[in-house]
């Protein structure tokens, strides 16, 4: 099974987090969600910045706590380094498209019609 090693932040790029992940979609699905269920209000985590794909969940837990033991610095330098403008990559993952057909998915169960999150 892949495990996903990801950089988040907020809109102002305040608040860094790494994260560990077996369904990315799902995650950044559930930061949107809830956004002050970790973090207040000015620093809602939904940018997702940097990700990696391991096929191990040794080398995933490896590749986290690595990179969550850099400095601010050097997570920056890890972002930059393929992702320069800092730009959402979600967009990429065709996330709000499967957001919106998993939000439809479980509100039909509760007999609730939705077509946002």
């Amino acid at each position: 099974m892949k495990k996903y090693v990801y950089l988040i932040t907020d809109r102002n790029r305040s608040c860094l987090h790494v994260g560990m992940s077996t369904d990315l979609i799902k995650t950044m699905l559930f930061y949107r969600r809830m956004p002050n269920l970790f973090f207040d209000s000015a620093q809602q985590l939904t940018r997702l910045i940097y990700f990696e794909e391991l096929s191990t969940e040794d080398s995933a837990l490896y590749r986290f706590k690595l990179i969550s033991s850099f400095t601010r610095i050097q997570k920056e330098k890890v972002v930059r380094s393929v992702n320069p403008d800092w730009l959402d990559l979600t967009i990429g993952l065709n996330f709000e498209k499967i957001a919106m057909h998993t939000n439809q998915t479980i509100t039909k169960g509760y007999g609730v019609e939705s077509n946002h999150y």
